[in-house]
């Protein structure tokens, strides 16, 4: 294969990965070892979510600046709808470490040399999606109960909706359609990126696989999700930046999960052969950050 850092098979798997059945203790084991994987690799899980709690504080910046209030607690709560990509790094640096391979925070870009690339855009697109209409239908449940003016104030906004008939029955609606939302979220990928991640088993496959977990292990999915949901909305106080903990942790605990509930692919794996890193200098900066192909790549691997 190409990049030596992935170990993926050279060749689509057609046959379906087989589901184990586990129990609440088994998500407490994964949680455990997303701990762990945070403890061992606090410098490089922070740099990657960094990014999550300063685009929160930048979402309610310009929910104020563009006067959309209304708008505030869907967007913040949409972010339970995207979290599965932007884990996608950690959960390259669980499988590095669990294979004791170097995790320098820089194998997170791993993503791009994977097989599956192509399944992961794919799913990531189609959680995107998921997450503006998820928007739009909540602007509309707004637009149900209070028309189509814009609140004054935040102060006023939240009054309305916690003291009048219309706001609570927005409440109600909202957190209703919002539940849906994130169940649909659960069922498409609570496997479905580590497994592609892991295997070149294509973007069906892996959607059809988070949904066979689901159905085999109902309640301690439903924990799970609870957990996610639970994390989040702790990560999300003060002002998003508890994600940078809460996240990273969630998402090498994601990868456990899989771990756990998947069973091993049976297929044989090519060898893994480290690649020599070459010196880098100061001057290709962040060029070098990234590891590109070079033409006689192909050749290394017989």
């Amino acid at each position: 294969m190409a990049h030596h850092d992935i170990i993926a098979p050279k060749q689509r798997t057609e046959e379906l990965p087989t589901v184990r059945t586990i129990s609440l203790n088994d998500l407490k084991s994964a949680l455990g070892k997303g701990y762990e994987d945070f403890k061992a690799m606090p410098t490089h899980v922070i740099f990657l979510v960094f990014i999550y709690p300063v685009v929160g504080i930048l979402l309610i910046r310009a929910t104020f600046q563009f006067n959309i209030i209304p708008l505030l607690f869907p967007l913040a709560a949409g972010f339970a709808l995207v979290g599965p990509i932007a884990a996608i790094g950690l959960y390259e640096l669980s499988r590095r470490r669990e294979r004791g391979l170097d995790t320098s925070w820089s194998h997170i870009f791993d993503v791009f040399y994977s097989p599956s690339f192509k399944s992961i855009v794919a799913l990531a697109l189609l959680l995107l999606a998921i997450f503006v209409v998820w928007v739009a239908v909540a602007q509309s449940i707004y637009i149900d109960n209070f028309g189509y003016g814009e609140p004054s104030s935040l102060s006023g906004f939240v009054m309305s909706v916690l003291t009048t008939p219309e706001g609570h029955r927005m409440i109600l609606w909202g957190m209703s359609t919002g539940f849906c939302f994130a169940l649909l979220v659960l069922v498409l990928s609570v496997v479905s990126f580590p497994l592609l991640l892991d295997r070149d088993v294509g973007f069906a496959s892996a959607v059809l696989t988070s949904i066979r977990t689901i159905i085999r292990n109902p309640i301690a999915m439903s924990f799970w999700g609870v957990i996610i949901a639970v994390g989040l909305l702790i990560g999300s106080l003060p002002f998003f930046l508890g994600l940078a903990i809460v996240l990273p942790i969630l998402g090498h605990a994601t990868w456990h999960l899989y771990r756990i509930v998947i069973e091993p692919d049976p297929n044989a794996r090519p060898e893994f052969v480290e690649r020599p890193k070459a010196p880098r200098y100061a001057a290709q900066f962040p060029i070098s950050l990234f590891r590109f192909r070079k033409s006689g790549d192909d050749s290394d691997n017989g």
